[in-house]
C-alpha cells in the first residue's frame, strides 16, 4: 500500500480534531445541563411566582426568550411592538423571536457592518414594515427622538443593552412600556449601588466598566414606576414591569433574592442546534 498523501493526511487530522472538539462540547453540554437544573432545584428559587424556571434561548444571548415569553404570558401581550438597541446583526437579540411571532418594532445598531447585515438577514421583514431599523449611536439626548419617529405607540417592550450608558438611556426616557429589559453589571451585588460615569462617546472595552448595578437599575426603575420581576439566570440581564401590570403575578422577593451572579459561560452552551438565522425570510405560522 503506498504512502498517505499529504493532503488526505491533513483532512483526516482534522476530522479526528473536530469529532474531538464536539465529543468535548456534548461533554460539557451534559455537565451544563445538570449544573444549570441543579440551580434550578436549589431553594433559592423555590418560589413559584420566580422567571428562571421559564428561561430558554431560541435567538437570545441567554435565557432572556423565555422569560421574556413568560411575562407576557402572565401580563398579556398589548400592541406587539417593541424597541430594541445595541443588536449587532439581529440574529442574536431579544426581539427575534417576537419578529417571528408578528411582533413590530424597531432596531437600532450604531455599526455599519453589523446594520448592513440586519438590512440583509431582515430584507423581508423590513420591505413589509413589520421591521425598522435606524443606524445610529444612541444617547440619552437622541434617543427619545428615535424611537418617536417610528411611530408604534405604546410599546410592549424595550430592550437596553449598550454596554455602557444603558442607566443613563433609560433615565432619560419619558415613555412608558410594559416592560423593560435592560443589561446590568453583576460584578456589584446589591446592595451595593453603582453607576458608570454618563460618557455620551463611551464604547465598551471589554472591559469591566460599563453599566449600572442591579441594585442602581431596581432604584431607577422604582422612580419611573416600574417593579424589578428577575434576572436572568445568566447573570446578564434585568427584567422590569410596569406597577400597574404587577398584581400579584411575580415574585416580591427583594432586589438581593432575585440578583443572579455572572455566568458568562451559560450563552456557549445553550444551544439552538445550528447556525444562527439565515439569509432567509420567515414568518409567524
Amino acid at each position: 500500500m503506498g504512502a498517505i498523501s499529504e493532503s488526505f493526511r491533513r483532512k483526516f487530522d482534522r476530522w479526528i480534531t473536530k469529532s474531538l472538539l464536539e465529543r468535548l462540547h456534548i461533554q460539557n453540554q451534559i455537565l451544563f445541563d445538570a449544573h444549570w437544573q441543579g440551580l434550578l432545584g436549589s431553594p433559592a428559587y423555590a418560589d413559584p411566582l420566580r422567571l428562571e424556571r421559564y428561561g430558554f434561548r431560541t435567538y437570545s444571548q441567554n435565557d432572556e426568550d423565555g422569560v421574556i415569553q413568560e411575562i407576557f404570558r402572565r401580563i398579556g401581550v398589548q400592541n406587539s411592538t417593541f424597541v430594541e438597541f445595541g443588536v449587532e446583526d439581529g440574529r442574536e437579540s431579544n426581539a427575534a423571536l417576537l419578529l417571528y411571532k408578528g411582533w413590530r418594532g424597531l432596531w437600532i445598531e450604531c455599526d455599519q457592518r453589523q446594520y448592513r447585515k440586519i438590512r440583509g438577514h431582515f430584507a423581508a421583514q423590513l420591505q413589509t414594515g413589520q421591521l425598522q431599523v435606524r443606524n445610529a449611536f444612541v444617547d440619552r439626548d437622541n434617543i427619545s427622538e428615535l424611537i418617536a419617529a417610528a411611530n408604534l405607540g405604546e410599546l410592549d417592550l424595550l430592550s437596553i443593552d449598550v454596554d455602557g450608558n444603558d442607566y443613563w438611556i433609560w433615565q432619560a426616557l419619558a415613555i412608558r412600556p410594559r416592560v423593560v429589559v435592560i443589561e446590568f453589571n453583576g460584578k456589584f451585588r446589591p446592595p451595593l449601588k453603582w453607576v458608570m460615569a454618563y460618557n455620551p462617546k463611551h464604547r465598551w472595552d471589554m472591559s469591566d466598566y460599563y453599566g449600572a448595578s442591579l441594585q442602581s437599575l431596581a432604584d431607577l426603575g422604582r422612580e419611573k414606576g416600574y417593579a424589578l420581576v428577575g434576572c436572568s439566570l445568566a447573570g446578564v440581564n434585568a427584567f422590569f414591569v410596569r406597577d400597574d401590570l404587577l398584581l400579584d403575578r411575580f415574585s416580591r422577593a427583594s432586589v438581593a433574592d432575585l440578583y443572579n451572579p455572572p455566568r458568562f459561560y451559560a450563552g456557549q452552551f445553550m444551544l439552538t442546534g445550528h447556525e444562527k438565522i439565515g439569509n432567509g425570510p420567515f414568518h409567524a405560522l
